[in-house]
């Protein structure tokens, strides 16, 4: 079944970087659409960026546009998201996702504060 483990959250202050990874496994990763999404205490489960397979361009969402790049290793099966600027409006536990699954891991926090 599909597994995904999510790592690298922290505490950082405004302005640092964090990168976050994610190991999948449990389909056909190399074939999968993989993406990153948060969730702010209080706020509403939200869609950060996409990867397509191999060969075709990733998607963002408005406020991850020049700040976050995400990327994937097929041969490791992960998928990473490396966050620069970060803002205190960045604080949430990400997750990242098999887009052809229901299944959601147990994200891995992120905490931006001075």
């Amino acid at each position: 079944q599909v597994q995904l483990v999510e790592s690298g959250g922290g505490l950082v202050t405004p302005g640092e970087s964090l990168t976050l990874s994610c190991v999948a496994s449990g389909f056909s990763f190399s074939n999968a659409n993989m993406a990153w999404f948060r969730q702010a205490p209080g706020g509403r489960r939200e869609w950060v960026a996409t990867i397509p397979p191999v060969g075709e361009a990733p998607h963002y969402q408005n406020f991850a546009l020049g700040r976050f790049t995400i990327s994937r290793d097929d041969t490791r099966r992960m998928v990473f998201l490396q966050m620069d600027s970060l803002r205190p409006a960045d604080a949430a536990v990400y997750y990242c996702k098999y887009t052809a699954s229901s299944f959601w891991g147990r994200g891995t926090e992120v905490t931006v504060s001075s």
